[in-house]
Formats: C-alpha cells, structure tokens, sequence
C-alpha cells in the first residue's frame, strides 16, 4: 500500500480532529457570511431596483461561487491525495482569507461602477477554489483521524463546524444590528465588518493548520504508487463510488441549502418577517440542527448509515412541500421557528453522516479527490443553484414550484439510498 494511516493516540486523534475541526468553521463562516449579509450589502454592488432583483443578482454571484467548488475539489483534492492532508488544509483557509479581504475593502456601485460587481465576483471564485478544497479534504481528513467504533461520531464534527461557521455568521449579525449599528449603518458601511473579521480568523487558523498532524503517511519511495495518487485516472477506477457520492448529495445538498442558508431570505421576501426576526429565527433553529449532528452521528456507528439515509430520504420526499408552504403562511415566529426545526431534523439523517460515508467509500491514494470533486459537482449543480431557483421562481409568481423541485431532488437521491451498500460494514478506510 503507498498510503497508510498513521497511528494516534486518543489524546492525539481528539487534538487533531479538533484543529481540524477550528479550521473548517473559520472556512465555513468566511463562506456564509456572504448569504448572512446580502440582505444588506446587495444595494451596494447593483443599481437600485427591487429587492427581489438585487437579491436575484447576489444570488447568482452566491452561485458562481459554487461554480468554481469542481475546480477546488479537484485542485485541492490531488494535492492532498499526492502531498498530505494537512498541506491542503493550509493552503486552502489562506485562499479563502484572500476572497473576504477583497470583499471587506472593494469599493461599491456609485464609486467605481461595474468594477465593483465584478470584484465580488472575482472574490467569490476564489472562495469557491477554496471551500472547493475544503470540504473534500476536511472530510477525509477527519475520517481518518476517528477510530472505525467512533468514525460516524467525530466525522459528524465537519457539520457541527459548518453549521457553526453558519452560526458564527448569524452572531455577528445579530451583534450587529441589535447592540452596535443602526441599520442605515449595517447597509452603509456596516456589512464590511465581518468579512474583515473572517479575513483575520483565516490568517491565524492558518497558521493553526500547520501545526496538525498528518492523517495518513505517503509512502515517495514507489515511482509507480507515487504516479497514481490523486489522478483523474486513478479516480475513473472507481465509477460506482464516484456517481454514488453524487447521487447521495443532490437531495441532501438542495434540502440543506434551502432550509438553512436560504431560510432567511424566505423568512423576510415571502413570509414577511422583519430581518431582526428573520435572523434570529435562523439562528436559533442552526444551533439546535448543530447539536443533532453528534447524536446522529452516533446513532450511525450503531445501527449503519443507510438507515438514516433512508430515513432522511422518505421523509424530506413526504414532508418538504406542506413544511414550505405553511411556513410562507405563518407570521408567527415560533410556528416558523418548529417548522424549519421539523426540516432539519429531518435532513440531519444525511447532513451528520454525509461525509464519512462518502470517504469511506474511496481507497486513501484517491480519497481526498474522490470525496470532494465529485460532491463539489453536485453541490455547485444543485446546492448553490437552490437560492437562485427560489427566488427566480417567486419573482415569476410561482414559488410553489420551488417546493416540488426539492421533493424531487430528495426522491431521486432516496432510491440511490435504498440500493446502496452501507458503507459502516464495507468501509475502504483503514485503522
């Protein structure tokens, strides 16, 4: 074998898991600082129009985004599979570092005209190469890390650090607007804070990162092993695997989005609320959905992973539609805040698990790569188009049709989840 994995101490392999861990939050709330904050800086980089239409042109930069996760997969998937885990993981929190520097500082629409658009795009793309890499990395890196007893368990981390960057976002905002700006402020000027601050936190996580543990030890005495580590070719050896990771991600990666990222906005352009109770609505539901993913997690490395894929699969088909559509009904904010709760309870049984399952799926010369393009693919497909979706389709006058798009989505990915193998019993990762 021309990887192997290293053998940690429980001290050591909870210290890892840990900086790994503090690196991929910070990644996670540069990325969705974006969304928590486009309510308020949309009006700075487009000409004056409706909201729905600012919105619509935040979106799909917020997409474009996503468009370049393939390319950071497979950039930052290689290098991690050919120089280590933990290289990776350095370089790509200093990419994301670079994009919300260019953001916090980048001048708006009256200022420089069409330049600024642009700017935020072209900070998004380096996000995007960045979070690209991440995630792939991220997840094999921590699965590697946990014992086989405890693998659902710690890799479930990845999501309670996402969905706490998620957090981390929302606070800033909630700080914010109800203790140190007014809202004039927050859509003046305001909104540049917490990239600037993301920007800081990525430089010192960096610096964190270097100081990790590898996960696997690569063996540069074997030309051949060496040539076939982290290749496109080396991939293609593993078809199944491969459309498996994107089949399990297209329902999971579509229900995510929409009842966390995009929640917020439904909140305020369809239900009604105000932004301070749309946010706080928001923020409470994710510290809930957070401090599930451990328990599911668990749960998974007793009774497998299908289960819960299957579990998340049949209800998300049965529920995702009459969830919606009472929630654009409510204006009542703790019917609005159970409903999305119910949702994402809901999606826990794929968003706790997802990462271990798909790592375990793929050998460890091709783990990294196999992990994070295929589900960048995916996501950038489905999960960064689901805001754009939405909101085109409200601004058409039929949001409804939003609503079956997503069943659909999560039925396709419920009959991969039937006929897949569990990947707790047939794991490729070694102790």
């Amino acid at each position: 074998m021309q990887n192997k994995t290293i053998p940690q101490t429980t001290g050591e392999r909870i210290r890892s898991i840990i900086g790994g861990s503090l690196g991929n939050l910070v990644e996670w709330y540069d990325w969705y600082v974006y969304t928590a904050f486009s309510l308020y800086f949309s009006g700075a980089f487009f000409p004056k129009e409706n909201q729905t239409v600012q919105l619509l042109n935040t979106a799909g930069i917020f997409a474009i985004g996503f468009l370049m996760r393939p390319i950071g997969g497979w950039v930052m998937g290689t290098f991690a599979d050919r120089k280590g885990r933990k290289t990776a993981l350095t370089f790509s929190v200093l990419l994301m570092s670079v994009g919300s520097l260019i953001i916090a500082i980048t001048p708006g629409y009256k200022q420089i005209g069409v330049a600024a658009p642009l700017l935020l795009v072209l900070a998004r793309i380096i996000q995007g190469l960045s979070v690209g890499g991440e995630y792939g990395t991220s997840a094999t890196y921590l699965s590697e890390m946990a014992t086989k007893k405890h693998r659902g368990f710690y890799s479930s981390f990845q999501y309670v650090t996402l969905i706490m960057g998620q957090l981390l976002a929302l606070g800033v905002l909630v700080l914010l607007q109800r203790a140190f700006l007014t809202d004039k402020e927050l859509h003046q000027w305001g909104w540049r804070i917490p990239f600037a601050i993301g920007s800081v936190l990525a430089v010192t996580v960096m610096y964190l990162r270097r100081s990790l543990q590898e996960s696997v030890n690569i063996d540069d005495k074997d030309i051949k092993a060496r040539s076939n580590r982290g290749t496109i070719k080396a991939l293609a050896a593993h078809p199944k695997a491969v459309l498996t990771v994107i089949g399990l991600t297209v329902g999971g990666t579509v229900a995510f989005y929409t009842f966390t990222t995009y929640m917020q906005k439904f909140l305020v352009n369809t239900s009604g609320f105000s932004k301070n109770s749309a946010t706080l609505i928001s923020t409470l539901t994710l510290v809930v959905f957070m401090l599930l993913q451990p328990a599911f997690g668990l749960l998974s490395d007793k009774i497998g992973r299908k289960p819960l894929l299957i579990g998340f699969g049949i209800l998300g088909t049965l529920t995702t539609v009459p969830i919606l559509t009472a929630l654009g009904h409510t204006k009542d904010v703790w019917i609005a805040f159970a409903l999305i709760m119910c949702a994402l309870i809901i999606v826990s049984g794929y968003t706790s698990i997802n990462a271990v399952v798909k790592a375990e799926l793929f050998p460890a010369n091709v783990r990294a790569l196999g992990v994070g393009f295929p589900y960048a693919i995916a996501v950038s497909l489905f999960g960064g188009t689901a805001e754009y979706i939405a909101l085109w389709f409200k601004n058409d006058h039929h949001q409804e049709w939003f609503y079956w798009y997503v069943t659909i989505c999560i039925a396709l990915s419920l009959i991969l989840y039937i006929t897949m193998n569990d990947t707790r019993k047939y794991s490729k990762i070694e102790d």
